[in-house]
């Protein structure tokens, strides 16, 4: 049965040829991008008008922060390292002083940094369980059953994750910019003799940083459990959908972070263009 569904996608490709492929490719991606702002329009509203169940949110909230707070920190303190390392060097050949080191370090991570490779690990970890766990509920009819109910999967399952993610990636970015920066700042110290007290400079960092860096925080961890859960939620077939859904989910995820960055840092550079 396998081989000949295979044969008949084989067959339909070959019919539809090049040109039909890429219009096929648009169609699918034009209503991929409707459902998916559907999802979004609909967690908005439910967040402000959406019934409470007990307890959801502060269990996502531990699940996606506390849960992932050593391995961001591990994650952001070692290419804190690499990053400080890496432009020393670089520094060292061209123009041997490191008094500005720390401080243009500093504003790279509030401004961009920080967030963005943050929630690229983020989503690996928290994507790709919303993912997996809605996925599971949706083979398993435990989504049918909600909506026999007359609740809405989008109110039950992906607003408490949608607040949760929006909290806690906010916190988590905050945490992991300041590992970054202190391990950057013992890297330095090491291996280029750098004082602390001329890492710690602060001088570089102004209002327009922390307005781009606390947007894209914000973004991002909207844009984590909406992608991934109507990744989820679009899961078909068993065990093997599960899978495809939370690949699926960590890297739509991780193509909307990168374009929330680009046109965040735009807008960013457009109204703070020092």
């Amino acid at each position: 049965m396998t081989n000949q569904v295979g044969t008949l996608e084989k067959k339909e490709h070959e019919e539809l040829g090049p040109v039909g492929l890429l219009g096929a490719a648009a169609v699918d991606l034009y209503l991929g991008g409707r459902e998916l702002y559907s999802v979004f329009v609909r967690t908005l509203y439910y967040t402000f008008r959406g019934r409470r169940e007990k307890g959801a949110l502060a269990q996502q909230m531990y699940e996606m922060g506390n849960r992932s707070l050593f391995f961001i920190s591990t994650t952001m303190g070692f290419i804190g390292m690499i990053l400080v390392y890496q432009s020393g060097l670089q520094a060292k050949r061209v123009v041997p002083d490191f008094t500005m080191l720390g401080a243009t370090y500093l504003e790279l991570l509030v401004r961009d940094l920080a967030a963005s490779i943050g929630a690229l690990m983020l989503a690996t970890r928290v994507g790709a369980g919303i993912a997996a766990e809605i996925g599971s509920m949706v083979v398993t009819e435990q989504v049918d059953a909600l909506r026999m109910c007359a609740a809405d999967p989008i109110d039950f399952l992906i607003v408490p994750r949608f607040v949760a993610s929006v909290v806690m990636t906010l916190c988590l970015i905050v945490w992991a910019g300041t590992v970054a920066f202190v391990a950057g700042g013992v890297t330095a110290y090491v291996a280029f003799d750098v004082p602390l007290q001329t890492f710690f400079n602060m001088t570089l960092v102004d209002i327009g940083d922390l307005s781009i860096g606390l947007a894209k925080c914000l973004a991002y961890g909207a844009a984590i459990p909406i992608v991934s859960g109507y990744c989820g939620l679009s899961t078909f077939g068993g065990s093997e959908g599960v899978g495809w859904a939370t690949t699926r989910a960590v890297v739509n995820t991780s193509l909307a972070i990168i374009i929330l960055n680009f046109f965040i840092s735009g807008a960013g550079f457009l109204i703070f263009p020092g």
